[in-house]
């Protein structure tokens, strides 16, 4: 026998069909054959089968343990007689499992041509597969039974409920007619077929309702009615989640979505809505991955890749106008939050910090007016919001409306006591609504908060001959009252440490003005030592210009009244 050959050895213990298979490389000899033999039990190995490579004559070799091997090689030549006997063993040996594996297959050809057990068998697993929810699968059971068997009218009810659930309205109603032009009468179809004729109608009015955008009206059909009778219905399901994202209950929508995806992890409507309800909820990262996961299954989706691409404009927006209002760019940062903003309006969740940001801008830039409605607008959103409320309370200070920023920084001073900034600014907003209380007497006497003494002299020597109560005896009550502001504005200006307490925003009206000092007395209405009656009494230096009453007095004049 040639030395040179390939050979499968199979060895066995206790019967001819082989417990393991040895494959043996092309070209090694018997002499290999011998010594693997000879590692080997003796009673590990009982039989060898050796059959060489196609190319060759077949040819068998019976061996006993290492005893047996050295025999075979000394008798090679004897043993061609018996090659053939190994072959037909090993025909024998594949015929017998061939013939086994068409015995297992038995059951299942006979279910699939029809045969009463089968029917029964494919019932009986489309009602299992109904209880998982695993609709489909039941359907074609159900289709198979019945072109088995196209009398079989428990077939056509299962089909019939199992088509409802899942709003195949037109092909339910056809088995549901089938099964009762069987099964006349049956008042369980009839209820079964008046039930989906119910939800047919519910779904097409939820349909016309959410496109005219009575949303409330769209869900009770859908929650009373169509998702009672056909739960399984995607339709229906989708809408609902478009329903919940008009009616800003992200939240909902994505646990709707959520239960859509754990039976159709790929279906991208799914991924497309669970990915705006994350959007909405500024969850940007997760939307992000939806959207992703979508595209990568079908790159050409067009709303997915809306979705992706104005999400990436948008963070990409937002954080420029960030980076120019830190570097002090602020004109710059003032276009790009509201260019960010208008990237999408109702987009409240992520606007809000937008809105604040803007505030902050133009607050810095003195614009109150403009940042106070950037602030309100954050606070419709988030009433609750710390920043926003310091920062239209800073707005506020800006366009003088002091009562409301007190207010404001007040409630942020109230939800964050700690906070040491806020209580200095309110501290300021307080101070400025005090000194917006008392009178001001740059204003009474018309003059601006630079002007010399020359200047209020000169504004108080005008003033003081307009509202003397002798030249207006027609309203001498009101110009008695004017004649005294223009004397006490004069008294605190004219002195120059009382004009600087007042400058500094101190109380100086309560300092006995009216009882003497400088250059002047006022003593409005005394009574007392003066033979009752009111009082003026006013010197000027100088004199009165034009005159003066009373015959006017060198180096100054007086009046007396």
């Amino acid at each position: 026998m040639d030395g040179r050959l390939g050979y499968v050895v199979v060895s066995t213990c206790h019967s001819l069909i082989g417990k393991s298979y040895v494959f043996l490389p092309r070209g090694m000899t018997f002499d290999a054959v011998n010594h693997l033999t000879r590692s080997q039990s003796a009673l590990s190995i009982r039989f060898f089968l050796l059959i060489p490579s196609p190319l060759n004559r077949i040819r068998i070799g019976v061996f006993a343990g290492e005893e047996a091997s050295r025999r075979g090689q000394r008798r090679e030549s004897a043993m061609e007689g018996v090659a053939w006997t190994g072959l037909l063993y090993a025909v024998f040996i594949l015929h017998f499992v061939f013939a086994c594996q068409l015995l297992l297959l038995q059951p299942i050809v006979a279910a699939l041509d029809g045969t009463s057990g089968g029917v029964a068998e494919l019932l009986q697993r489309a009602s299992g597969n109904i209880k998982v929810k695993l609709y489909n699968e039941a359907l074609n059971d159900l289709n198979a039974a019945i072109e088995a068997d196209p009398t079989l009218s428990e077939a056509y009810l299962h089909r019939a409920s199992t088509l409802r659930l899942l709003c195949r309205f037109g092909e339910s109603e056809k088995s549901y007619r089938k099964y009762l032009e069987l099964k006349s009468g049956n008042r369980h179809a009839e209820k079964e077929l008046s039930q989906l004729l119910q939800a047919e109608s519910a779904l097409e009015s939820a349909d016309s309702t959410f496109d005219s955008g009575d949303f409330a009206k769209s869900m009770e059909y859908l929650d009373k009615v169509v998702l009672v009778f056909c739960p399984a219905c995607k339709k229906a399901k989708f809408l609902k989640v478009k329903l919940l994202l008009a009616l800003k209950d992200y939240s909902g929508a994505i646990a709707e979505t959520g239960y859509i995806l754990k039976e159709d992890e790929n279906n991208l409507d799914a991924l497309m809505l669970r990915g705006r309800g994350y959007y909405y909820l500024a969850d940007h990262d997760v939307a992000l991955r939806h959207y992703q996961k979508g595209l990568r299954l079908d790159p050409e989706h067009g709303e997915l890749k809306k979705a992706y691409f104005g999400l990436k404009n948008l963070l990409k927006k937002s954080k420029s106008a960030e980076d120019n209002a830190n570097k002090g760019k602020l004109r710059v940062a003032v276009e790009e939050y509201r260019a960010a903003i208008a990237l999408d309006p109702d987009h409240v969740a992520h606007n809000v910090h937008l809105h604040v940001g803007l505030c902050k801008v133009l607050v810095k830039l003195g614009r109150g007016k403009d940042a106070l409605s950037s602030c309100t607008s954050a606070l419709e959103i988030d009433q609750e919001l710390i920043e926003a409320l310091v920062q239209r309370g800073e707005a506020k200070l800006l366009t003088e409306d002091w009562e409301g920023a007190v207010e404001d920084l007040k409630l942020a001073a109230q939800k964050s006591p700690q906070d040491m900034e806020i209580r200095e600014t309110l501290m300021k907003a307080e101070k400025a609504l005090k000194m917006s209380r008392r009178k001001d007497w740059y204003k009474i006497l018309g003059i601006s908060k630079t002007a010399s003494v020359a200047d209020i002299k000169r504004a108080y020597k005008k003033l003081a001959l307009q509202w003397h109560p002798d030249k207006n005896s027609d309203n001498r009550e009101e110009a008695e009252n004017k004649f005294r502001e223009i004397a006490s504005a004069y008294e605190v200006l004219s002195d120059e440490d009382k004009r600087a307490r007042f400058d500094r925003g101190e109380d100086v009206e309560d300092m006995g003005m009216g009882h003497g000092g400088g250059g002047f007395g006022f003593n409005p209405f005394g009574g007392g030592g003066g033979g009752g009656g009111q009082q003026f009494h006013f010197t000027f230096e100088g004199g009165f210009p034009g005159g003066g009453f009373g015959g006017g007095f060198p180096g100054g004049f007086e009046f007396h009244f």
